[in-house]
């Protein structure tokens, strides 16, 4: 079953809608809310669940690949692909560009598993049996930093998370619909501060990658690429740590921006 979760059906393209046997489920904005939305459709009904972004391209067998890996390795409970090349680190990568990636790529043999703390939501297959109650922290509002690390660590204590070198595809890394640099800026401090408090990251982790972001933030600020809004996620950085040192550890804050 093939199943788009959206806020409502302009989101869907019409040739979408005419040519594939896809079902549809639609509800509140925000990616924690619309990945829940799926899951409370068909969490139940299935073996496995595979997670693609929209702007996410699979190789032809990467599902095979997935289910021959569940069927294979009982303690295995999250899969993450290779994700062959990456535009959500660059100013993106166009379809042609990934289909070209996949064609050059060819067949593999390789068959390395790596243990990772958690998935990468762009590409993420659960075994559905161990997901129970577990849900997306819809306090992860809009684009939802983080949410991917959040669920899929907490399934860690049921089993192993992996990355899977023999299953592959292209992360496009598309621009467009995505929130504005304060915004995104201020999720990237307040949501790992959250999830540290939580409990469902280490504080080395946490301070890892606010130091990694506001460290690329400031420099890039002066000679900011022209996909980044650099100067807005400082800001959003500097207004989420002021929120911090307040006592104030709110990652939906973002809507009132």
């Amino acid at each position: 079953m093939v199943l788009i979760s959206a806020p409502d059906r302009t989101h869907i393209p019409n040739e979408i809608a005419r040519t594939f046997p896809i079902s549809f489920v639609f509800g509140r904005t925000g990616l924690p809310a619309q990945r829940n939305a799926a899951l409370d459709r068909v969490e139940k009904s299935f073996d496995a669940l595979t997670f693609f972004d929209d702007d996410f391209i699979p190789a032809d067998d990467y599902l095979a690949g997935v289910l021959t890996a569940f069927e294979q390795h009982d303690d295995w409970v999250v899969v993450t692909g290779n994700v062959l090349r990456d535009g959500a680190s660059n100013a993106g990568l166009s379809w042609e560009e990934a289909i070209r990636t996949l064609d050059e790529a060819g067949s593999t043999v390789d068959a390395r598993a790596t243990d990772r703390f958690s998935a990468y939501g762009c590409n993420m297959s659960i075994r559905a049996a161990t997901i129970g109650a577990l849900r997306f922290d819809e306090r992860l509002v809009l684009y939802g930093w983080q949410e991917d690390v959040d669920f899929t660590s907490q399934l860690r204590a049921k089993g192993r998370v992996v990355a899977l070198h023999s299953i592959r595809g292209v992360h496009l890394g598309v621009k467009s619909g995505r929130v504005s640099g304060v915004r995104f800026g201020y999720s990237q401090i307040a949501n790992p501060i959250y999830l540290m408090r939580k409990g469902t990251v280490p504080p080395s982790f946490a301070l890892k990658l606010m130091g990694k972001n506001i460290l690329a933030n400031l420099a890039r600020s002066v000679w900011p690429e022209p996909y980044v809004d650099r100067l807005g996620r400082l800001r959003g950085n500097l207004l989420a740590f002021s929120h911090v040192a307040r006592g104030r550890v709110q990652p939906e804050y973002v809507l009132e921006i």
